[in-house]
């Protein structure tokens, strides 16, 4: 790497991971200006975006050649307090947290109890779901059978597709016309193309006060090169999102926009990244050698400051024990490479290789990056990506094509977005800027095998949690007592959808997501918003968890207490 990427890693990676209550005051001043009283809920979350990204203080680091940031400075991560509110006690946990913590100063903590809890208790989201579920959900909730992930991210495992590359925002405000003239003034739907439509305009905005301050900087430059730079700069910005990208550099820059408006709107739950970029890029990076605007070197250049954006973004932080027991700090962003194209041919280029030696070199925790290996690509390819693996560095993960098109075919998705599509977050598979996919929360499974080894009971506090199965002392076969399991396990399962669907409620009436559902797929033509079923697919999963530990424990108990009866059921429970 060239001096430039190499001072701008090193600030990544020794930059300090600080809480930035930038984003929570303006929110809170917009809504509590009572701004919003007199919109729809879709309209008024689009002003409120509109409103910070006018707002938000503008970051461009010496010598970067890709612009925007999460919050202020790289690191400094926001909070979203009409999704969940920290407490005081949360940030002194995120504060002091070992692993992974989140510098919280003085002035952030007396914001926090002063302006933002005051006005956002009784109004966030997490307090709402917890007093529209059910009883018996709080309970097994509680206990630990599931956790839920809504209760503190918003939906989101999506990835964007390739249409960015085609358009710009002025082309999405066009369809957004087109679907307003489709319905009638009356129809619910015009309030949510209303809010796309002002969506679509805030981030323009965002990347014209870029532009406007990148030219000051230039003029204020006194060394030519980096002001010819920030010239160029500017004119990108000044060009994009508004307008289809037509070079490498604007390709990355706008990306990098739309992402920082994804993360801005909501904190989705993880994931967001552009996908496919191997094949996105290629067209932008052919061009370039071929008129001479790009070589290898500086495409290279631009890959790595692209690398070093993404890990100057930490994930949000939780809160409660979340906070204290889990130390996530990546937002999971999963980019894949290879695999084939929409035709079904090798979809590795030179590009894909390009990306292998940035990922080699760069050896930075975020973005994430996973290959693609189908029987249609070279073994140069495999090897490759095996070189970078056995250094230990982690990265990237190794996925089968055929076998992610085939799930997603055996789901009802068609052919092409199969193809186009691939893994996100941490192994899911969805249609690439065609898919919600939420995953909803972890389900514990060696937990519910607890409760029936107590016939419904959960040991930890006597209370009655499950349905009674029996007494497995009782048991005469190892069918009886897994039968009694999956009894257990399809009572909390219905209890866990149950709750799903009350919380996907609450996500589509109260905190929409406009400015994402301008980016999948159908939810402009449907004029539906994505938390509201509004994209192409529409999937909720829930992951179970402990599979491996319910494996060798069912495996255990059938051998030694049914099988060879070295040990009774009393052994085990007592």
């Amino acid at each position: 790497m060239n001096e430039r990427i190499d001072r701008l890693r090193r600030q990544s990676l020794e930059a300090i991971p600080k809480i930035s209550l930038e984003r929570a005051q303006l929110i809170t001043e917009y809504f509590r200006n009572n701004k919003a009283d007199r919109s729809s809920i879709p309209v008024s979350r689009a002003n409120a975006l509109r409103y910070i990204l006018e707002k938000k203080a503008l970051c461009i680091n010496p010598g970067e050649l890709i612009v925007g940031e999460r919050g202020p400075f790289p690191k400094a991560t926001p909070t979203y307090p009409e999704i969940c509110t920290h407490s005081l006690e949360d940030f002194e946990i995120l504060d002091r947290r070992e692993k992974v913590s989140f510098k919280v100063n003085d002035e952030a903590k007396k914001i926090q109890v002063e302006e933002i809890i005051p006005f956002w208790t009784g109004k966030n989201l997490r307090e709402r779901l917890f007093e529209k579920v059910s009883g018996e959900w709080l309970k097994a909730y509680q206990a630990g059978i599931f956790t839920e992930f809504q209760e503190q991210r918003a939906p989101g495992h999506t990835v964007l597709d390739d249409k960015i590359y085609k358009k710009g925002f002025l082309s999405f405000k066009d369809e957004i016309k087109r679907s307003i003239k489709a319905i009638s003034e009356k129809d619910a739907k015009l309030e949510e193309l209303k809010a796309m439509d002002i969506a679509a305009d805030a981030l323009i905005a965002f990347a014209q006060r870029y532009s406007e301050k990148l030219f000051e900087m230039a003029e204020k430059e006194k060394e030519k090169i980096r002001k010819d730079e920030l010239v160029k700069m500017a004119l990108i910005c000044k060009k994009v999102p508004a307008n289809a990208p037509e070079t490498f550099w604007e390709a990355l820059q706008y990306y990098w926009f739309v992402h920082i408006g994804i993360i801005t709107e909501l904190n989705t739950w993880d994931s967001f990244n552009p996908g496919r970029l191997d094949q996105h890029l290629l067209p932008f990076y052919r061009k370039g050698i071929s008129d001479g605007s790009l070589t290898e070197e500086s495409a290279k250049e631009l890959l790595q400051s692209f690398w070093i954006k993404f890990n100057n973004q930490p994930a949000p932080p939780k809160v409660g024990v979340t906070a204290e027991e889990s130390n996530t700090y990546t937002d999971f962003c999963l980019i894949n490479l290879g695999g084939v194209t929409v035709e079904g041919k090798d979809g590795v280029n030179e590009v894909t290789y390009l990306i292998l030696d940035v990922i080699e070199e760069m050896r930075l925790l975020q973005p994430g990056t996973m290959v693609q290996i189908s029987k249609e690509n070279p073994d140069t390819y495999l090897d490759r990506a095996l070189k970078i693996i056995k250094t230990g560095f982690g990265q990237p993960s190794i996925f089968n094509t055929e076998a992610i098109v085939e799930e997603m075919l055996r789901q009802g998705k068609t052919l092409s977005d199969a193809r186009n599509g691939g893994a996100s977050g941490c192994v899911e598979t969805g249609a690439f800027g065609k898919e919600s996919y939420i995953l909803s929360g972890y389900f514990n499974l060696p937990k519910v095998l607890e409760v029936t080894l107590h016939n419904g009971v959960d040991p930890l506090t006597g209370d009655v949690l499950g349905v009674e199965t029996g007494d497995p002392r009782r048991f005469t076969g190892f069918e009886e007592f897994y039968e009694a399991f999956e009894r257990q396990l399809a009572y909390f399962i219905d209890i866990k959808i149950k709750g799903n669907l009350i919380i996907e409620s609450l996500w589509a009436d109260l905190l929409p997501a406009p400015f994402m559902s301008l980016l999948i797929d159908d939810c402009v033509k449907n004029g539906i918003d994505y938390n509201a079923g509004g994209a192409r697919y529409n999937s909720t999963y829930i992951q179970g968890v402990g599979l491996g530990t319910i494996t060798d424990a069912m495996t255990a108990i059938k051998y030694h207490l049914f099988d060879n009866k070295r040990f009774s059921f009393d052994d085990l429970i007592d």
